[in-house]
């Protein structure tokens, strides 16, 4: 049953146990007295009848009025982590409130506390508004995976001055949770996997050529790969560059594989199991991706966030900012738009491929080694079609990094790395920084070795 469908049943009022046993009494004494004419005892029926009765109606005549205001401290959580709800009830009735319970209501992913007593509230009061007819409530709750959930509204049990019944109404309305993926530290000093070895794609404009064109300088981020000054690089011992041109905004890309159309569905292998978690293997991409992008907005980067299987759109929603992500902020609205992504649905039968629109790949016309926008794949299991994508990418992105999931194919890795992708497996968020150093590693040696034979 629904929430909405649970709540109108609740909004009903209900006898308690206490308020059944006295009328099942009332009831036995009733029959008694009528079987063997006791009239001493009809008067004590009818009242143990009555009683519960009259609670009911009583109940059902007197609602609360509430109005409930409700905040996160922080707003946004990431997975695994707490936030402290707080709630402000004010009651709005000329009447004083007490003798009821409270219980949050939230999504099923999500663990509210027990219900607990409701502090008194006196009547409303128009000329202080923070008087006795409002009091505040908190508490902390902790947010196991990556979403946006529905906390609220606030549910308010009352029952009679004897107890006899109970009536549940809401109050207040529910408000979204954004709960973002976990993110995993990576080594600054490793941090800029393409920026560190020159072959970023910069947003430069050529100034005029002049004497400076041959002074060599250190290396700074975002330099491109033509300008690595070899001979003054082997006397430094570090990398330096000839000073020619102005420098924009370092850009990388990522790619996330949100279709996982290489598997084969199963009955438990929907986007969601029966108590409500995701899958894992995507949920790891997702903290892959959110790892690598906060860490690279970290260091200057303008990110862009795609899908593998179409790699020109990006993903909804749309970035704030045209042309991706960058700081400040880029980091947050990386993050919220990870929370809200959905893993794609399979409910094909047993054994069956989940059918996949093929797109026909366009090629990709090959481009200057240092205008190659830099490139990251996290794959969590592609299909066919998608991989022929990225091959199809490769022309025009440098270095190409892809990380696997263990439920990536033998197949697609092998394809990947025949055109040349640099394909690392990640089993577990822990692993992403060593295979983060190992990715660094591989593309600046693969960028050295093309750079001496290019130049």
């Amino acid at each position: 049953m629904s929430r909405v469908g649970r709540t109108r049943h609740q909004a009903r009022p209900r006898l308690t146990p206490r308020g059944i046993a006295l009328m099942v009494v009332g009831g036995i004494l009733f029959g008694l007295a009528l079987w063997f004419d006791l009239r001493d005892i009809l008067l004590l029926a009818s009242v143990g009848i009555a009683m519960p009765l009259a609670a009911l109606g009583f109940l059902a005549v007197r609602p609360p009025r509430l109005a409930v205001h409700r905040t996160f401290e922080p707003p946004i959580v990431a997975a695994g982590h707490s936030t402290t709800v707080r709630l402000r009830v004010h009651n709005r009735s000329r009447r004083a409130f007490d003798g009821a319970h409270w219980r949050d209501l939230a999504s099923p992913a999500l663990r509210p506390p027990p219900e607990a007593i409701l502090p008194a509230l006196g009547r409303t009061e128009g000329v202080l508004p923070s008087g006795d007819d409002t009091v505040g409530l908190e508490y902390r709750m902790r947010t196991p995976r990556r979403g946006v959930f529905d906390v609220g509204p606030l549910r308010v049990s009352v029952t009679d001055p004897f107890g006899l019944a109970r009536i549940d109404r809401v109050a207040g309305g529910a408000r979204d949770l954004v709960v973002t993926p976990r993110v995993t530290p990576l080594e600054p000093a490793v941090g800029l996997l393409a920026s560190v070895d020159g072959t970023v794609h910069a947003l430069q404009r050529r100034t005029r050529p002049n004497s400076d064109e041959l002074i060599a300088r250190e290396y700074r981020y975002g330099d491109p790969l033509r300008r690595v000054h070899w001979a003054a690089t082997a006397r430094r011992g570090e990398l330096m560059v000839r000073d020619e041109e102005q420098r924009g905004d370092p850009e990388l890309r990522i790619l996330l594989d949100t279709a996982l159309g290489g598997r084969v569905s199963h009955p438990a292998s929907g986007a969601r199991d029966a108590a409500g978690a995701l899958d894992p293997a995507f949920e790891l991409g997702v903290e892959i991706a959110a790892s690598l992008g906060v860490h690279l907005l970290g260091r200057g980067f303008r990110v862009r966030l795609d899908p593998v299987d179409d790699p020109a759109a990006h993903l909804e929603p749309i970035a704030p900012e045209a042309g991706g992500y960058r700081s400040p902020g880029g980091d947050v609205a990386l993050l919220e738009d990870l929370a809200r992504l959905e893993p794609p649905r399979r409910e094909t039968p047993r054994g069956e491929p989940r059918e996949t629109k093929r797109h026909p790949t366009a090629p990709v016309a090959p481009v200057r080694r240092d205008m190659r926008m830099p490139a990251i794949a996290v794959l969590v299991d592609p299909s066919g079609d998608a991989a022929e994508t990225l091959v199809a990418l490769r022309p025009s992105v440098e270095p190409a990094i892809a990380f696997a999931a263990d439920s990536v194919s033998a197949r697609i890795v092998d394809r990947l790395e025949e055109a040349d992708w640099r394909v690392i497996r990640v089993r577990r968020a822990a692993d992403l920084p060593a295979a983060w150093q190992e990715a660094w590693r591989s593309a600046r040696e693969a960028v050295r070795s093309g750079g001496r034979n290019g130049s």
